[in-house]
């Protein structure tokens, strides 16, 4: 089937990979425009785009998909089906009815639940038990779409938000073959998602990787996973900023933010009820280190406290 296909991340690049040795004729890939990223702030390549160029697919990164001369250049690629998956543009219908077999988005929440931009992050800061793929028929809305196809996913305790995305790839990736394949062979069946249960995973802010103490232990160790590879969970003390990546749920109380033990098994903070016993942290400008090194270089006493901010 001649496809055209948006995606940006690692995640979306894994259903490329898919259609692509699924024998799908790709005919053209948007994706974002490449943006400055690290140190450096010099232009990122996304996953999406690394793949495409490797199979010398034509790539195409427009800022807006509101401008008609964008909607010409899709449609020009004559794609029989659209698929999209993490690409972070809004379709507009004009797009949307290019393809004259619909358009198809792999979506990583069991829809209506975390409709939006940070379904997994979300998930996990929420606490929810198992988290999904849903396969939808794209409409107008934000992921409002008939469910096409849709299946869970357990959250393990020791999830994070790379674990459960590589996971989720993997699922999604699949899904969007065998959808693909029930529409050629034109068995697919929409269902209308229900209108209960809708939730909305807005984009992560700044603000919410800070660390509150006054918040719950387990609450807090939820939020250390969701942010862990990015963009990291922090706190501060002594006002220099701390990235806290590992941590577990300690059976002990205090003020919160308050130091209750330091030393190599790691470093132990009150919270609003129990305390995280963090084992794994970063200064600025450092590398991550087991808490055993990291008290070497920058040592923590019982009593001190850690603050919400700088």
């Amino acid at each position: 089937m001649r496809i055209a296909f948006a995606g940006t991340p690692e995640f979306a690049e894994r259903s490329l990979g898919a259609l692509l040795e699924a024998r799908h004729e790709v005919t053209l890939v948007l994706t974002q425009p490449d943006r400055p990223a690290g140190r450096g702030m010099k232009p990122a390549v996304g996953a999406v785009k690394k793949r495409a160029l490797a199979h010398r697919l034509e790539v195409f990164q427009p800022e807006t998909l509101k401008d008609p001369a964008a909607v010409l250049r899709i449609a020009a690629a004559r794609p029989e089906a659209l698929v999209t998956c993490a690409y972070g543009l809004i379709l507009p219908q004009s797009v949307l009815d290019v393809a004259p077999r619909g358009a198809f988005n792999i979506h990583a929440s069991l829809l209506p639940r975390w409709r939006g931009a940070a379904p997994i992050q979300r998930a996990l800061l929420a606490g929810d038990r198992e988290t999904g793929i849903t396969i939808i028929r794209m409409d107008a809305g934000l992921d409002t779409g008939p469910v096409l196809a849709q299946r869970p996913l357990a959250i393990g305790t020791g999830d994070d938000a790379q674990s459960l995305r590589d996971r989720l790839a993997s699922l999604g990736s699949a899904m969007i073959v065998e959808t693909l394949a029930d529409l050629a062979a034109g068995r697919l069946h929409a269902r209308a998602q229900p209108a209960e249960g809708a939730t909305y995973a807005d984009r992560i802010r700044t603000s919410e990787t800070w660390l509150d103490w006054s918040k719950p232990a387990p609450e807090l160790e939820r939020a250390v996973r969701a942010f862990r590879p990015s963009p990291g969970a922090r706190t501060a003390i002594r006002g220099e900023v701390v990235k806290i990546w590992v941590a577990r749920v300690a059976p002990d109380e205090g003020v919160p933010g308050a130091v209750l033990a330091s030393g190599p098994a790691g470093v132990r903070i009150a919270c609003g009820r129990e305390a995280l016993e963090v084992t794994e942290l970063q200064r600025a400008g450092g590398r991550r280190l087991a808490a055993a090194e990291f008290l070497r270089g920058f040592a923590i006493e019982p009593g001190e406290r850690f603050a919400f901010t700088v």
